[in-house]
């Protein structure tokens, strides 16, 4: 997450409510400066595509819409986790 102070108090928050109702895994909490800026430049590609669209109905159709847009995009910037399998399956897991 980005270096914002009040993500920072959430997550600790969260984190002693788990360990008071007794689970032992914790969130593990990561700062990098400048997180959120590359964040936001990956989503301004989706951003642009579906801006256009009037909207959506149901809240299913605009998350595999979404799925879709991102995974499409993942694979175009070839950020694909496993060489061995071929695209479409990773498409599928990605997006199902």
């Amino acid at each position: 997450m980005d270096k914002s102070g009040a993500n920072y108090a959430g997550l600790e928050n969260i984190n002693i409510l788990l360990m008071l109702v007794g689970l032992l895994s914790f969130i593990e909490i990561f700062q990098v400066k400048y997180l959120n800026n590359v964040v936001e430049q990956d989503h301004r590609f989706i951003k642009k595509i579906t801006k256009p669209m009037m909207g959506f109905n149901a809240f299913h159709s605009a998350k595999a819409t979404i799925d879709g847009i991102e995974t499409a995009h993942m694979i175009r910037k070839k950020q694909l986790t496993d060489e061995n399998i071929p695209a479409y399956k990773q498409f599928m897991a990605l997006a199902g």
